[in-house]
């Protein structure tokens, strides 16, 4: 059956890790792109391929952590990129804000119980008050 017509039904929007062993070329082909892309890298060892896939994951972790976080607007799940912010203290910006309004400094941040200068100055470079 055709591979690429098997996964035309996914939509073109949805990202597809897709690996396929050619036995006979000895080639590995990895797609780590949306279904409407045209080539996919090759590689010839399982090691190589491996090696693309960790740099590509990576990279999606440094644009990650490089991303700014506006804390007037950020869920929870954008909050605990932050250095030092797990999910109870993201829970606890989201409350404060909801029952105080918008922050309108950075350094506001430190009257959300947990949550201290130093993480403030760890993740200053990334938060923001405004879009």
């Amino acid at each position: 059956m055709n591979v690429h017509h098997k996964a035309s039904s996914v939509s073109s929007t949805t990202t597809v890790t897709l690996i396929m062993a050619l036995g006979l070329v000895g080639l590995i082909c990895v797609t780590m792109m949306p279904i409407s892309a045209n080539a996919a890298p090759c590689f010839d060892s399982p090691q190589r391929a491996y090696d693309y896939l960790l740099a590509k994951e990576a990279s999606a972790i440094q644009a990650r952590e490089q991303k700014i976080i506006n804390i007037n607007r950020a869920s929870e799940g954008e909050l605990v990129s932050l250095n030092g912010i797990g999910s109870s203290k993201a829970q606890a910006i989201v409350l404060y804000r909801e029952m105080f309004g918008d922050f309108k400094t950075v350094d506001e941040l430190t009257k959300v119980k947990g949550i201290g200068t130093k993480t403030v100055e760890k993740n200053r470079e990334r938060l923001s008050v405004q879009d």
